[in-house]
């Protein structure tokens, strides 16, 4: 049995008890950071800025017809329609600009007749429509239009017969035919305003007119110098 100091080593060449050291972690390689570049925020709009303007009562617009309006076949409630003709401004600025539609309809219709009562319509505007097609309540004093008058007309027609009947009459037989041709044609004159037909009222397309304001209107506008 050898000697203890001959004793055969526990490992190789490690002495019993002492733990062999690890080779050292290498720290985690940190990836590079990338900073996303800061986009700055547009802007915020401007505010729109709204004024109202007021149209006042008695104010005046002037309008040009758009479809015909006839006593023979016109009923009450018939739509009519106009548009602005020159713009209508508060202070400096349009309120009504030139080409706005403007809507009504017929308020009264009276045909007349052959030999008196001049025929008769009448119209009212109620809503005012912007470029945009903003409808706004308005209310305008009645237009009427009046037909000829069947009186006057039925004076002249008379009055024209009996002069070519006197003419006649005295042609062929003298004085006393003049009377009685005159009368024959003062006849034949009212046959003639009687089988006639009435002298209607007409609102003709493309007619100018004003109208007036009966109450204030009130349109909101955005300000020129904020757009």
């Amino acid at each position: 049995m050898p000697p203890a100091s001959q004793a055969p080593s526990l490992g190789r060449g490690v002495d019993a008890g002492v733990q062999p050291v690890a080779d050292p972690v290498p720290p985690p390689v940190q990836e590079p950071v990338v900073q996303e570049p800061v986009v700055p925020e547009p802007p915020a709009p401007p505010q729109k800025v709204f004024e109202e303007l007021v149209v006042s009562a008695d104010s005046v617009i002037g309008l040009r017809i758009e479809n015909t309006i006839n006593s023979e076949v016109a009923r009450v409630e018939d739509p009519v329609e106009a548009r602005v003709t020159r713009e209508v401004r508060v202070g400096s600025e349009i309120a009504i600009p030139t080409g706005a539609r403007v809507l009504g309809s017929v308020i009264q219709v009276e045909r007349g007749g052959k030999m008196k009562n001049a025929a008769r319509i009448g119209v009212r505007f109620h809503t005012l429509v912007l470029p945009d097609n903003t409808r706004l309540q308005m209310q305008t004093e009645a237009i009427y239009r009046e037909g000829k008058s069947p009186g006057q007309e039925s004076a002249a027609k008379v009055g024209a017969a009996t002069v070519g009947g006197a003419i006649l009459g005295a042609i062929i037989g003298g004085g006393k035919g003049a009377a009685i041709g005159g009368a024959v044609g003062a006849a034949g004159g009212t046959g003639a305003v009687m089988a006639g037909g009435r002298n209607p009222a007409v609102l003709s397309a493309g007619a100018s007119l004003t109208v007036r304001l009966s109450q204030p209107v009130t349109i909101v506008v955005e300000r020129e110098d904020y757009k």
